[in-house]
């Protein structure tokens, strides 16, 4: 089967490497060609367009770049015609997929939805666009079950989330080593991840350095995007005493005592690997005015979401400071509320619905295009 993949930043990537692994165990004759980044090129797919090359984060954001986004829509409709794959399968990206889709629909291919986009969260409209132009939705999340089948009467097909089978399979540093190999010392670490676009690096990582100047007796580390070359994050660190660790994210968070984490899919990565954390997000003043009038939710973290309860802080716009992340910081560093949200880490995980979420989608695709 020639399968035809649409990712649009780094865990559309990850989870689109990770179902790609699966789908060629699944079905010995596969072929892959897709959007997305270096791991899914890495699984077997031959990459169109990378990610970076088309990240746009927020309203505003969005706006200035529209003409480069219909180039980009123009050029993927015609690279599928050109394919002809036997299912298109989109990964999260809404703003993009749902318009590929549409058109996908309408000329007769199959359309596949792996990791639901946030209808649940802001343009719940969306629904009816997906009712319409998708054949089979795959979601990652407990809750997503229940909102599409029991609120809108589409059915989907819950595989439980990605992210547990890439933790699995990820072969992590020891701390000692890994501390070793980047000449950190002894001190405890706080691992600092601001983001992978360019966007939210610039607005969170200059905050997240000056509460590090006051704490001596830890390390903080920053976590470097794959997407990111060292030279955009220099402007940002200047003289601050913290250490860049580009492309190890998961080594970093498990030598880590704390995080500060910008909101996304690392505040779920970070809880599964049982680290305490500060959820943090600042968007341009624009784009944020015009999320708060849509977006419904109680939290904004996956964390909070899942659980359905306040586990982690949220740092959000105006709340985002150097003296509530300091608070905050001192707060999960206390033994008795690291305690806590570690237990309350461990119910997370088992609402998850355990490993084998990315066997279980292949199995499923395959089913149902065979």
């Amino acid at each position: 089967m020639k399968y035809y993949l649409i990712a649009g930043e780094a865990s559309g990537d990850l989870h689109g490497s990770n179902l790609i692994k699966a789908l060629a165990k699944t079905d010995p004759d596969a072929n892959f060609r897709c959007w997305g980044g270096d791991l899914m090129q890495a699984a077997g797919a031959t990459l169109v367009r990378h990610y970076k090359e088309q990240s746009f984060m927020g309203f505003f954001e969005v706006l200035k770049n529209l003409p480069a986004i219909f180039r980009n829509i123009t050029s993927c409709k015609e690279d599928i015609e050109a394919y002809k794959p036997d299912v298109i399968i989109f990964i999260d990206y809404s703003g993009f997929n749902l318009r590929i889709a549409k058109w996908a629909k309408e000329n007769s291919f199959r359309t596949f939805y792996y990791v639901s986009p946030q209808v649940w969260a802001s343009r719940e409209g969306r629904i009816k666009a997906i009712k319409r132009d998708i054949d089979e939705m795959f979601v990652i999340l407990p809750f997503e079950k229940e909102f599409y089948e029991k609120k809108h009467q589409f059915p989907v097909n819950f595989t439980g989330h990605p992210l547990l089978d890439a933790l699995d399979q990820q072969k992590r540093t020891q701390p000692d080593a890994f501390r070793k190999e980047f000449n950190l010392d002894e001190r405890e670490i706080i691992a600092l991840l601001p983001g992978s676009r360019k966007q939210e690096i610039t607005n969170m990582l200059e905050v997240m350095l000056k509460v590090a100047a006051g704490y001596k007796q830890y390390q903080f580390v920053i976590a470097g995007a794959p997407s990111q070359d060292f030279d955009f994050y220099r402007q940002f660190i200047g003289s601050s005493h913290v250490s860049f660790i580009p492309g190890r994210t998961y080594d970093l968070l498990h030598a880590s005592k704390a995080a500060l984490v910008t909101s996304g899919t690392a505040t779920l990565e970070t809880a599964l690997l049982k680290i305490p954390q500060v959820v943090c997000y600042k968007a341009n003043w624009i784009s944020y005015q015009i999320a708060k009038r849509i977006i419904t939710l109680k939290f904004i973290s996956l964390v909070n979401l899942i659980m359905d309860r306040e586990v982690v802080t949220e740092l959000i716009q105006d709340d985002f400071n150097e003296k509530r992340l300091k608070e905050e910081l001192d707060h999960i560093l206390d033994p008795e509320v690291r305690s806590r949200i570690l237990s309350d880490y461990e119910e997370l995980e088992q609402k998850l619905g355990g490993k084998g979420a990315s066997e279980k989608a292949a199995k499923l695709i395959y089913e149902k295009i065979s």
